[in-house]
């Protein structure tokens, strides 16, 4: 086992390098960070200009197979560089990191969880109406964009605190006004948290439940469950053991490689509920035409797939005994 997840670590880590190198490249030819001075008032000289460029690594009169070295030398020592106002990429990503962490995991995990589990059960009981009432609501949720279903969320929490006359839900930042009793911090969390993980997991679950329940049918339409059922086993254990066990050799592929996607890709999310994660971090950073924070969030997502594709051959290795650890 380990010297079959070894050597695709391997090929992992070489594509990776090929990836950020290449973002690298087509990031520090079209962003042209000397825009953001272009405008401003009074007009700012343009030596000055080259002498802050030229700081962090991002003046495009510097040959760029010279700034390549450079920025690849600095990354090899644990520093992403800097944006073209001088802002720390390291303490970006670091500090965005856990904030995106603190919203997804917990919402991602229930969600796939709920959305494999709804699959399943909708495919065992195909065409009927249980079956037809999840399949439309579903389909309604994934068709209704991810800002939509946040801001009706905010709508509903609102018109619930005015009513009850609480703060039950808080939703615009990761954290507000902290009271004076024991644990008020942990409270406050976990209020701000509640309607976006809930969103998180409304699409998780609609999404995944429309995956696993064809993949299910798939299997349950298998020679070799129809088999086992001919030989006497269960329905139940039929479905366990053989259909959903195969059925979920492409969930968890889908499901690993899907990580970053999980960081980057609640761009909405942390838009509509004020959020200060990775998913805003990468629009702010082509926004302002930083070539590092774009190449360091590239990297990010590309060591979460990198990750979940190692995580992807664990476990179709445990589910699938074709596959041989070689």
């Amino acid at each position: 086992m380990l010297r079959y997840i070894g050597k695709r670590l391997l090929n992992y880590l070489v594509l990776l390098y090929v990836a950020v190198s290449l973002t690298w490249i087509l990031a520090a030819t079209q962003l042209n960070p000397r825009g953001l001075f272009a405008l401003r008032q009074p007009p700012v000289p343009e030596s000055t200009i080259d002498a802050q460029l030229s700081l962090y690594n991002l003046n495009d009169k510097v040959p760029l197979a010279e700034r390549y070295w450079t920025w690849l030398v600095g990354v090899l020592q644990g520093n992403w560089g800097y944006s073209p106002l001088g802002v720390s990429v390291n303490d970006e990503i670091s500090s965005r990191m856990w904030v995106s962490l603190r919203l997804l995991l917990i919402g991602t995990i229930i969600g796939i969880v709920v959305g494999v589990a709804i699959g399943a059960w909708t495919a065992t009981r195909q065409y009927r109406i249980s079956d037809r009432m999840l399949t439309f609501l579903s389909l309604l949720i994934i068709s209704t964009p991810a800002f939509v279903i946040g801001h009706l969320t905010q709508i509903g929490a609102t018109w619930f605190n005015n009513s009850t006359g609480t703060r039950t839900f808080e939703f615009i930042g990761e954290s507000g006004d902290v009271g004076g009793y024991p644990l008020a911090w942990l409270v406050d969390r976990a209020q701000h948290l509640l309607l976006p993980t809930l969103v998180l997991i409304v699409l998780g679950a609609a999404s995944m439940s429309r995956i696993q329940r064809n993949l299910m049918l798939d299997s349950l339409g298998a020679d070799y469950v129809r088999t086992a059922r001919a030989k006497g086993l269960p329905q139940r254990r039929a479905v366990m053991k053989h259909a959903l066990r195969t059925a979920l050799i492409p969930t968890g592929t889908y499901v690993a490689f899907s990580v970053a996607t999980m960081f980057v890709g609640a761009t909405f999310t942390e838009r509509i509920f004020n959020f200060p994660g990775i998913g805003q971090y990468s629009i702010d950073t082509i926004t302002y035409r930083d070539v590092n924070g774009v190449v360091a969030v590239t990297a990010f997502a590309g060591v979460c797939v990198l990750v979940g594709a190692v995580l992807s051959d664990i476990l179709v290795a445990i589910l699938d005994p074709r596959v041989r650890l070689q």
